[in-house]
């Protein structure tokens, strides 16, 4: 690894991973409260990728992010930065049940702060060391390029499957 990472200082790394964070919040709030005001509109086509982004916000894990909201209010949006996979589903769900931004853009900013002091601190000593020690051996090295690997062969599939979907959808039509 390059010295310049390793001795990154704190504030670098807290600014890094808070910018990764606001971006990726606010991406996931305004693309759910647009998607949503749009498939509501029933004047507006709903085009493919809406209608697929809205499938996913009428799913289950965004409808547990809704109750989130419901059962503790605006603290669900902060507290969701604690825990992984929840993040996603209750800044979509902000979105979703159309959360005033003005109310919502502290809780978040909270999360964003929370977040990246988790992710500069520890979370990147534990990355660090297990680079450390996955390059440092034949066999780390080998387990990183059999990851690599399989997310490869993993986006491959995936790209062929929307590709079959998206030529039976159109052969259905």
């Amino acid at each position: 690894m390059p010295d310049g990472l390793q001795d990154a200082p704190f504030a670098a790394l807290f600014g890094f991973f808070f910018a990764v964070v606001l971006v990726r919040t606010q991406a996931t709030y305004w693309l759910a409260r647009l998607v949503t005001v749009w498939t509501l509109d029933r004047t507006r086509p709903v085009r493919p990728w809406v209608a697929r982004v809205h499938a996913w916000l009428s799913g289950s894990s965004t409808a547990r992010g809704v109750e989130a909201l419901r059962r503790w209010g605006l603290v669900a949006v902060p507290a969701s930065f604690l825990a992984t996979g929840t993040k996603t589903v209750v800044n979509a769900a902000a979105g979703v049940v159309r959360m005033p931004f003005g109310r919502y853009l502290p809780a978040m900013l909270l999360g964003c702060v929370v977040h990246a002091a988790i992710y500069a601190t520890v979370g990147w000593a534990a990355w660090s060391a297990a680079l450390a020690a996955a390059t440092g051996s034949p066999w780390g090295v080998a387990v990183l390029v059999l990851l690599a690997a399989g997310l490869a062969a993993l986006v491959v599939v995936a790209v062929r499957r929307r590709r079959a979907r998206a030529t039976t959808d159109a052969a259905a039509r």
